[in-house]
């Protein structure tokens, strides 16, 4: 596991995070929410406000011909209120329709006494009071009894002439709210409707608005997470708004800083290295002499240590110095040319068959059957740096599979891809230190001469291929290294071996 991977799922998981889409979705929907119900309740007050507009001008002229009926005489008030009149004013049967007339101070004279009398102080005669009243029904055996809310219209008009005693009369005239009601309601749907679509599509646009405009910063998390963990070059985002490039041109502020300390610092580790390499070798020569003309035990075994010691540090720099070559400062700057891998394992195997043999292993190419073993797998890359790979899966094979071993290599084109295998059966590998082994400076084992970077150099190398490199468990115990590279046309160009 990289640092890169453990610092993107840290961040994903820090609490209190949330989504940049989803808080500019909510900020941006909220006020259209509250836009669409503030809508709603003012077409709805705007609808009853009309409809009541609409009964109060039915009432009023319902109450005026209403009162044309009653005509004063010399002993009291004519009615002149026919049947066919009585259905006109009742002609909707879905609304209860309440009519009364009254002398006051409360004399009834015509209509219904279900009607209280408006709580008017001063009315003033001919001019019409609307309001809202609640009339309960008396209960009967088929009728449980309730309440209707209606609207009433209170008209008071003077009656009489100076033939005709006069005096003061009432007409009160009340409908059912239900119809008042229904009608806004309708009203309110045929808005409302609308402006939910409106809404909804509005919705559909802002999201699709928000997620174009933080495109750029999906292209910059893709940028992030898809490179590796020593991968310091610039991040590209051209067509990104401003303030994206204000971000990407911080962040490879931060990638050029670090690169140039990680430069310094791997040219200081090369340039120690090739210092080291000529004195070292030195070194390794003079003991190796120094043993041969030594015949004191006692000065033997320390000349035995120290030759030991410079083996070790030569081994050790020379794996530095493929190290620097594997980075990917250098490797850019190498040329990759098709090659024949399957040769080029051939070759080296061939070449390590001494060292195996020095070791007690037994070393050996496993050549295809028929004409497949003619047939060349080709790959592209850098020849230097995939023998390099090779080399040290076999060595390490060696190093650690022990005397008396079996260590195989074997080249295979499986579909698209090129699989180069190194298997030992050794005394194998725990599963906890199959990944733990391919850090730097990590041995499975303290025993040989080993410096922990063989595999690391492995794997920087495969990694520098786009290709990927895996320890896999041997029955009934053993090691099997497989390295999976792309496999690239037999008609690519020549093969180039290293």
């Amino acid at each position: 596991m990289n640092a890169n991977g453990i610092g993107q799922r840290w961040l994903r998981a820090m609490p209190g995070a949330r989504s940049l889409h989803r808080q500019l979705f909510v900020w941006l929907l909220l006020p259209q929410v509250v836009l669409w119900i503030a809508a709603a309740v003012f077409t709805y007050n705007l609808a009853a406000r009309y409809a009541n507009a609409a009964i109060d001008a039915s009432l009023a002229q319902a109450s005026r011909a209403l009162a044309r009926q009653v005509k004063p005489i010399e002993s009291g008030l004519f009615i002149d209120f026919p049947r066919s009149a009585q259905d006109i004013l009742e002609a909707d049967p879905s609304d209860r329709v309440l009519y009364t007339i009254s002398t006051p101070p409360g004399q009834f004279i015509l209509g219904n006494r279900q009607l209280p009398a408006p709580r008017i102080a001063q009315p003033r005669l001919g001019e019409p009071y609307f309001y809202d009243e609640a009339v309960s029904t008396a209960a009967s055996a088929d009728n449980p009894g309730s309440t209707d809310r209606l609207r009433v219209v209170a008209l008071y008009l003077r009656y009489g002439d100076a033939s005709v005693p006069g005096g003061t009369m009432l007409v009160q005239v009340a409908r059912s709210s239900a119809n008042r009601e229904e009608l806004a309601r309708s009203i309110l749907m045929d808005t409302v409707l609308p402006l939910s679509v409106l809404m909804a599509l509005t919705t559909m646009i802002v999201w699709a608005g928000i997620r174009a405009g933080l495109a750029p910063l999906t292209l910059l998390q893709r940028q992030v997470e898809g490179r590796a963990a020593n991968d310091l070059a610039p991040i590209k985002l051209e067509s990104a708004p401003p303030e994206v490039h204000a971000l990407a041109r911080a962040m490879n502020t931060l990638l050029a800083e670090v690169h140039h300390n990680v430069v310094a610092q791997k040219r200081f580790i090369s340039d120690a290295a090739h210092q080291l390499r000529t004195p070292l070798a030195g070194l390794k020569s003079q003991t190796e002499l120094a043993l041969r003309e030594a015949s004191d035990p006692a000065l033997v075994a320390r000349l035995q240590r120290v030759h030991e010691s410079s083996t070790r540090s030569a081994h050790l720099v020379n794996q530095l110095l493929t190290l620097a070559r594997a980075e990917p400062e250098s490797a850019n700057q190498q040329d990759r040319v098709p090659l024949d891998l399957r040769r080029l394992a051939h070759e080296v195997t061939a070449e390590m068959v001494k060292r195996a043999l020095n070791a007690g292993v037994d070393l050996g190419f496993d050549e295809p059957e028929g004409d497949a073993s003619h047939a060349p797998v080709m790959v592209r890359g850098i020849a230097l740096l995939l023998r390099e790979a090779l080399v040290n899966l076999i060595d390490n094979a060696i190093r650690y599979a022990g005397r008396g071993a079996t260590v195989t290599v074997r080249v295979q084109a499986v579909g698209g891809q090129v699989h180069m295998a190194v298997e030992d059966n050794g005394p194998g590998l725990p599963d906890a230190e199959r990944e733990h082994v391919f850090e730097r400076f990590v041995r499975a084992t303290h025993d040989g001469t080993g410096c922990g970077l063989g595999l690391a150099i492995v794997r920087e190398i495969v990694q520098r291929h786009a290709g990927s490199v895996a320890l896999l468990p041997v029955q009934p115990h053993g090691v099997l290294a497989r390295v999976v590279l792309p496999a690239a046309s037999p008609t690519a160009g020549a093969a180039v071996q290293g």
